[in-house]
């Protein structure tokens, strides 16, 4: 990476053009900075609104050239209201019970985690995550951060979520789930949890990361609305395509 821009005290880099993970033939550019210093939480907060994304102890933006399909999206929490099919999930999984904790890893999460990657994302670089990787991915963190686990009756690990608690809302760093769990739509429950909590502790927003239109793995986002995306002119209303 290069020195780019200083903002005050704060250094933003450039990366370097590297191949897009999410759309073919397609290259990635970044804007990076480290989150650091004594008010490392409202940098974080006033970033996450300008829609960066945390992963360890640095934030990112998406500054590719030529592509703008990832957007930054987030969830209006007290104006969602669920379709039938996100209502029958929820009530699947009503047996489930959710443990949030301080975020310290665990092997029974890795050993989660390395299932989940092996089924969903077998040719990602997390895939290639030994303990190690794993424990830094949720320490790591210089922000308000817990980790939310997913339980059956039995207190078999289904599911967890690494989440950042931000001043606006809950950011969802990075969650993963028992892969052979068809039928409880895992992914889905997460995030459904996750507006409900924001809710219970009043915080209007949960962030979901990059929403990409036409990818399959991010353009399920979309369907929890009313739903949000970044753009150069601030936070917009998603409006579908008829």
């Amino acid at each position: 990476m290069k020195h780019d821009i200083r903002l005050g005290t704060r250094f933003f880099f450039a990366t370097s053009l590297m191949p897009c993970p999410y759309l073919a033939g397609r290259v990635e550019r970044r804007v990076v900075t480290e989150l650091a210093g004594r008010d490392v939480i409202g940098f974080h907060d006033m970033l996450s609104v300008a829609g960066f994304r945390r992963s360890h102890d640095i934030a990112y933006i998406p500054a590719c050239p030529d592509c703008d399909a990832c957007r930054p999206a987030r969830v209006v929490c007290d104006a969602f209201e669920p379709s039938r099919t996100q209502r029958r999930i929820w009530r699947a999984n009503s047996d489930l019970w959710t443990q949030v904790l301080p975020p310290v890893a665990s092997p029974e999460q890795y050993a989660l985690f390395a299932r989940y990657q092996g089924v969903r994302h077998t040719a990602g670089d997390m895939a290639r995550m030994d303990y190690g990787d794993y424990q830094a991915l949720v320490e790591d963190t210089p922000v308000d951060t817990e980790l939310a686990e997913f339980r059956e009756p039995g207190g078999a690990l289904v599911a967890a979520c690494l989440v950042d608690r931000l001043g606006d809302g809950l950011s969802a760093v990075y969650s993963f789930f028992e892969p052979t769990s068809d039928r409880r739509s895992l992914g889905t429950h997460v995030i459904l949890w996750l507006i409900e909590r924001a809710r219970a502790i009043g915080r209007p927003y949960v962030y979901l990361g990059f929403w990409i239109a036409d990818c399959t793995k991010m353009s399920y986002k979309a369907q929890f609305r009313p739903f949000e995306v970044h753009t150069a002119e601030g936070w917009r209303l998603f409006e579908p395509e008829e």
